[in-house]
């Protein structure tokens, strides 16, 4: 509060008189009351605040608490207090199918040890959500402290916070500078610019390695790649107009490494984007009800239950295992073993809470049938496939990477638990798979 208000002064100083300032900050540590409160003494114009059931944690403080906090100070909020209920009626009314996760609404004081906005825990929470590990949510916070302080703690603006996210994310998936985010390791290497203090040098020469890049003191907008040809080249191959706005598109989503098939750009402009709505409620499906009987009809009073049909190839269901205290959730998928006379080998994929096993969740190698074994994606939720590395009748090591998957805006390894030959690719790049979906099958 105290720099909040030092800064405004500051700011004032040397502004126009005439010119509106405006503070800004989500209320994700539980401090935004007071940081406004001494903006407003230091000289802001006008404050950002929200409305329950919006507000608070990674969104504003309430208008309700600021407007109280005011009392007697000789500052007002220029709002009509009566009208908040009827707004709070309509808010609650459009959003009564959305559901928020409590991470994201609730004040988490861990953030003052980290230079994590709101704004950007928010789509993160999300996106470990989608990929069915947010149980790891703490650890990466934990993590956040390590990889500011190696990489020269750079502004947490976007995409510094993404960074910074991504590599605490891997340090917790596969150990500790194992695998450098690139765009982190671009940042330590210096080809966004001189970072306010000098990175680790260990990072800097693990980046160097992993990355193939020497680190780099020049300009750094001689560095950033040229990629509006690409885009142009982009829309030529796939018979697009080549507008202004649509190259803007193209050039806007082009992610290093990524193939352009999934480029969220051409997406759009070929009519198979994509809209996330993730705060969207899962729609419950009623249970399904057996007609009751109706007396004197000679029906029995509860029917024999039918028997459960003979197994004639693989089928997945999930089940979720409690030991010790810990909850952790697996997608299993039976398959028929031959000669077995019916019965099945379980190939299971662990859905979360897992030890390191370099991709966050358990290894747990799946049994192979008679049709070979079926790899899959390692994260329980939904993840996009970004490329197939291997076709039909390629020769594969066991540990050798047969495709990769996207999950929190990063691309990971998805390895083959066996040696052997491909006989089937079941997805192609682009497709949103989760651990119950075959991505190859190895025999």
């Amino acid at each position: 509060a105290t720099t909040v208000y030092r800064t405004v002064m500051g700011l004032r100083k040397i502004m126009p008189p005439e010119l509106p300032l405006s503070l800004h900050t989500h209320d994700t540590a539980g401090t935004a009351l007071t940081v406004y409160l001494a903006g407003i003494h230091g000289g802001v114009d006008s404050i950002d605040l929200a409305i329950r059931p919006l507000a608070g944690g990674t969104s504003q403080p309430d208008i309700r608490s600021m407007a109280h906090l005011l009392k007697g100070t000789g500052y007002s909020l220029d709002i009509d207090v009566t009208k908040l209920g009827e707004v709070e009626s309509l808010l609650e009314e459009g959003l009564k199918e959305y559901e928020f996760n409590p991470t994201t609404t609730t004040i988490d004081a861990r953030v003052l040890g980290f230079p994590m906005p709101g704004g950007a825990i928010g789509p993160n929470v999300h996106m470990m959500v989608k990929a069915g590990i947010l149980d790891r949510y703490s650890e990466v916070l934990a993590e956040f402290p390590v990889v500011v302080e190696a990489g020269g703690a750079w502004t947490s603006v976007t995409p510094g916070s993404q960074q910074y996210w991504l590599q605490a994310f891997n340090n917790v998936l596969y150990g500790r500078w194992e695998k450098i985010e690139a765009g982190y390791g671009k940042a330590v290497l210096g080809y966004f610019g001189r970072t306010p203090l000098s990175p680790d040098p260990e990072v800097v020469k693990k980046a160097s390695e992993q990355l193939g890049l020497e680190p780099f003191d020049g300009d750094p907008l001689a560095a950033a790649p040229q990629t509006i040809d690409t885009a142009r080249s982009a829309l030529e191959e796939r018979g697009l107009p080549v507008t202004d706005e649509n190259v803007f598109l193209v050039l806007s989503a082009i992610v290093p490494g990524k193939k352009m098939e999934t480029n969220e750009g051409i997406r759009l402009l070929t009519g198979t984007g994509k809209i996330d709505i993730p705060l969207k409620a899962k729609a419950k499906v009623p249970e399904a009800k057996a007609p009751a009987a109706k007396a004197g009809d000679g029906a029995p009073a509860a029917a024999a239950p039918s028997p459960a049909p003979a197994v004639t190839g693989p089928f997945t269901t999930q089940c979720t295992v409690q030991e010790g205290g810990r909850t952790r959730s697996f997608t299993i998928t039976l398959e028929p073993v031959s000669g077995g006379g019916g019965a099945v080998g379980a190939v299971a994929q662990a859905g979360g809470g897992g030890a390191a096993g370099g991709n966050g969740v358990d290894a747990i190698a799946p049994v192979p049938s008679a049709a070979g074994t079926k790899v899959y994606s390692t994260f329980a939720g939904s993840v996009e496939v970004v490329d197939i590395l291997v076709k039909v009748g390629d020769k594969v090591q066991e540990g050798g990477v047969i495709a990769e998957v996207e999950a929190m805006k990063a691309k990971h390894d998805i390895r083959s638990p066996r040696a052997g030959t491909v006989t089937a690719v079941h997805v192609a790049a682009g497709r949103e798979i989760d651990s119950s979906t075959p991505i190859a099958t190895i025999a």
